[in-house]
């Protein structure tokens, strides 16, 4: 088996799933399959979509080499002939999806898939783990940098990521989601991310003395020199020896510092007083960058405590987004294609958030002319038209609830990503990216945004999808 394996990056299930489709004929059936998600992480009002660069280079990638067909082989469960069809598979379906950094609500198509039923069952796991774990990500990002009220937010937590990967791709969605920069040098190689970093505790303990170390440092690097000051005491050890530092080595060349970092204890407190030593030593310019276990909330608070501090770094709390782990995006057939006619299909549960909304759809959302905020998600089936001057808007959970919308520009948010297997879809620059997911976010009520009790933004049916739907869960037609 090569040492890696696109083609074998699957679930299991996927593959005997595929070797029946072939078995029964059904291998060149067209199918739709649409990702979406439940729950929004952390309780929040929206995610931030991300990962499709990623998925883009594995569909233009995915292959069976003659290892993983010997090893499928070595099974024993698998039909010569699928085996054979594995060795020359190729993806030739369509996809389209939202662009990167959008927001996004749940139970909307993220992306729909549109291939033969192997190819489009074989790229389920790839597609879900990337878009889960960089939509996760990104998300988590998005509420920190707003927590931070304009304070710059970098991502340092590449030692605590589930593995080399996570970490690199981790830091790609944390900027994407606002952070300005990343510990991880390899994020920085691959897309240009801005890495940053100056020194561990260990430096400092490596030499014969604070003042020591902060002085090597600031001669070995005069234009970057942010001190650690927390190794033995933040007031009465740290402060004074960079200061020092600062005057002995950096003042004589007219070089000004960038400032410190404090990772441990009350950054609050610390800060104040740190502000004022520096200050009054002449380093006004001269920034404060914290670390330490932080999160949205502890931001939060350190800002509404008025810390004087200028940066965060937010390590594992970010990378893993360990309040809410995990991104429940799901892969779920929508519709197949009879002699050449769309005949939907939906899942049905008596777990009602799990019914799924069936057929091939498009998606719109709808912004208030006169101030570009967003009015609600519109989810039709894929040959509605929608018109540009009136809409009337129901709640598909409380179909009471309705609106008459007028004076709004409609947007259709999926893009062609692949037509015919081919890449069609401009992946843009990494900043390009982030600019469109601060622009995005822009466009949503602050209402939205808020951390607890976020408003519930309305994604609604149009009237003949959810006739459609209901149709056929009172007739369980699946």
């Amino acid at each position: 088996m090569d040492k890696y394996s696109y083609g074998l990056m699957c679930d299991f299930y996927e593959l005997t799933m595929a070797n029946g489709y072939l078995k029964f004929g059904l291998k060149d059936r067209i199918c739709y399959f649409d990702v979406f998600f439940r729950t929004v992480p952390d309780g929040g009002g929206f995610a931030i979509t991300c990962g499709l660069e990623q998925v883009a280079e594995y569909i233009q990638k995915l292959k069976f080499s003659d290892a993983d067909i010997e090893y499928l082989r070595s099974k024993n469960m698998f039909a010569e002939e699928f085996l054979e069809y594995l060795r020359g598979f190729k993806f030739h379906g369509d996809i389209w999806a939202m662009p990167e950094g959008t927001p996004v609500f749940p139970n909307e198509p993220v992306m729909t898939v549109r291939a033969r039923a192997i190819e489009a069952q074989l790229i389920e796991t790839y597609v879900l783990t990337t878009l889960n774990h960089q939509s996760l990500i990104a998300t988590k990002a998005s509420r920190i940098v707003r927590a931070a009220d304009g304070r710059a937010i970098f991502e340092f937590g590449a030692r605590r990521a589930h593995g080399p990967q996570a970490a690199t791709l981790g830091a790609r969605a944390a900027f994407i989601g606002g952070a300005k920069g990343s510990s991880c040098t390899y994020t920085d190689y691959l897309y240009q991310t801005n890495a940053v970093g100056t020194m561990a505790h260990s430096w400092i303990q490596m030499f014969d003395g604070e003042l020591t170390a902060f002085k090597r440092y600031c001669e070995l690097y005069p234009n970057g020199a942010l001190l650690l000051v927390d190794t033995y005491n933040v007031l009465s050890s740290g402060i004074p020896n960079a200061i020092r530092a600062f005057n002995e080595v950096l003042l004589p060349k007219g070089i000004r510092p960038r400032g410190i970092r404090l990772d441990s204890g009350d950054i609050a407190y610390q800060s104040k007083k740190a502000r004022k030593m520096l200050d009054d030593a002449g380093y006004s310019d001269a920034k404060i960058f914290a670390s330490n276990s932080l999160d949205e909330y502890l931001i939060r608070d350190l800002v509404f405590q008025g810390a004087k501090v200028d940066f965060f770094g937010v390590g594992e709390r970010l990378i893993t987004s360990k309040s809410s782990p995990v991104f429940d995006g799901v892969y779920k057939l929508s519709a197949i294609e009879v002699n050449g006619k769309i005949v939907p299909k939906i899942k049905i549960s008596e777990n009602l958030g799990k019914i799924t909304n069936p057929h091939f759809k498009k998606l719109y959302r709808l912004y208030d002319k006169e101030n570009g905020k967003a009015i609600a998600d519109l989810i039709t089936v894929y040959d509605e038209v929608v018109s540009d001057e009136q809409y009337d808007l129901f709640d598909p959970a409380a179909i009471w609830k309705r609106k008459h919308v007028t004076n709004y520009v409609k947007k259709e948010l999926p893009v062609p990503i692949f037509q015919k297997g081919k890449l069609v879809y401009q992946l843009p620059k990494i900043a390009e990216i982030q600019k469109y997911c601060s622009d995005q976010l822009d466009t949503l009520w602050d209402e939205v945004t808020r951390f607890e009790n976020p408003h519930n933004y309305y994604v609604d049916l149009s009237q003949k999808l959810w006739d459609i739907k209901n149709q056929m869960i009172e007739h369980k037609k699946i």
